[in-house]
């Protein structure tokens, strides 16, 4: 090969270089938006595009959205097996080929069966991290059953922290009660936003006290938003507004987004 045929190749890898450069900035410049679809159905795009969605049960009494209405996903994680909490995943992952994160077991009783490949199910226990597009999920442990509508062990309850391209990093904490391990987990991990389980049953001091454990090292913690809320809440249930309220007295500077039903929201560090 002649010198100036090398010289020539070597400019041309050098002029794409510069050329992809402002793209790929662009993309790391763009936020990571989130959309809640009811219950602890969310959806969150990455700056570049990639769909990351969590628990997607689209069955439940207070969803507007159906297995169509996710033509595009990513990656599905999914906190257990209980039925609000796997819900449609095996059917959104065929029509996708989105990659799923769960349990080992919960592919044997669950995915296997339903003919979700298994080069799409990421298996998983507490501990693990998967990387998927760019995007880092690691696997947390969570306080709660697993047990399947079909009377199966789905294995480890697990909750997520997501780690997306631009560094912005989502704590989806599945059903978890609280857990001394979420003070390591803050220090670790040290996640912008969390998403926190707030149903009518539970108490909305152990939410106060999750958020003081997550912030434990880890001033990064600004937003917290409720899930496993229903539209209806039973007469005497916790409410994501009784929950914001406790934040407020506990006087923790965080916000609690309360989201509106399939709106479009920009998270940031």
């Amino acid at each position: 090969m002649t010198k100036s045929r090398i010289a020539r190749i070597l400019g041309a890898v050098v002029l794409a270089s510069i050329c992809g450069w402002p793209a790929l900035a662009s993309a790391a410049g763009k936020p990571v938006t989130l959309e809640w679809f009811s219950w602890s159905i969310f959806r969150m795009t990455s700056p570049t595009g990639k769909i990351v969605l969590t628990n997607p049960f689209v069955t439940n009494p207070d969803s507007k959205v159906k297995v169509a209405d996710f033509p595009k996903v990513d990656a599905i994680v999914v906190a257990d097996g209980h039925p609000d909490e796997v819900g449609s995943a095996a059917e959104i992952a065929l029509a996708t080929k989105a990659k799923v994160v769960a349990s080992y077991e919960m592919y044997r009783v669950w995915f296997e069966p339903r003919k979700v490949p298994v080069e799409q199910v990421l298996r998983s226990s507490p501990g693990d991290w998967q990387k998927v597009d760019g995007i880092l999920i690691r696997c947390i442990p969570s306080l709660h059953g697993s047990g399947t509508a079909d009377k199966l062990d789905g294995g480890a309850a697990m909750g997520f922290m997501i780690k997306f391209e631009n560094g912005l990093t989502v704590y989806f904490a599945g059903s978890t009660a609280p857990t001394l391990d979420m003070t390591m987990w803050g220090r670790l991990y040290k996640p912008d936003v969390a998403i926190l389980q707030m149903s009518a049953e539970k108490d909305p001091q152990d939410v106060v006290e999750e958020i003081r454990m997550l912030r434990t090292g880890n001033p990064s913690l600004k937003t917290v938003i409720p899930h496993h809320n229903r539209l209806q809440v039973r007469p005497g249930g916790t409410t994501p507004a009784m929950v914001a309220a406790a934040v407020k007295a506990a006087r923790l500077p965080v916000r609690v987004l309360i989201p509106e039903l399939g709106k479009s929201y920009v998270l940031t560090r």
